[in-house]
């Protein structure tokens, strides 16, 4: 289910009209399209990896993102993992 990316540096938006994605958090990685690590650091952020990095700059993201509390109207259903490793699409 791949969705054109490349690295993932995101900016999260309160305003679901202008976001690019409109993303999901599951408490259950079976459900999830990807599994996202949280980095620190926007040289860890790779093309379509799952590792994001959180921007305070709009600007400079790849994905602006609005966080639903509706799975239902999510354009992708992420879960976050402690790992590095597992982190990228698992659909």
């Amino acid at each position: 289910m791949g969705m054109e990316g490349r690295s993932q540096v995101v900016f999260v938006t309160e305003w679901k009209s202008e976001a690019d994605k409109v993303v999901y958090v599951s408490e259950w990685k079976s459900e999830a399209d990807m599994v996202v690590f949280k980095t620190e650091w926007k040289s860890d952020a790779a093309d379509d990896s799952g590792i994001w990095f959180t921007t305070e700059w709009k600007s400079e993201a790849d994905w602006v993102i609005y966080f639903t509390e509706w799975k239902s109207e999510a354009d992708i259903v992420i879960f976050y993992s402690d790992w590095k490793s597992e982190a990228g699409w698992t659909k």
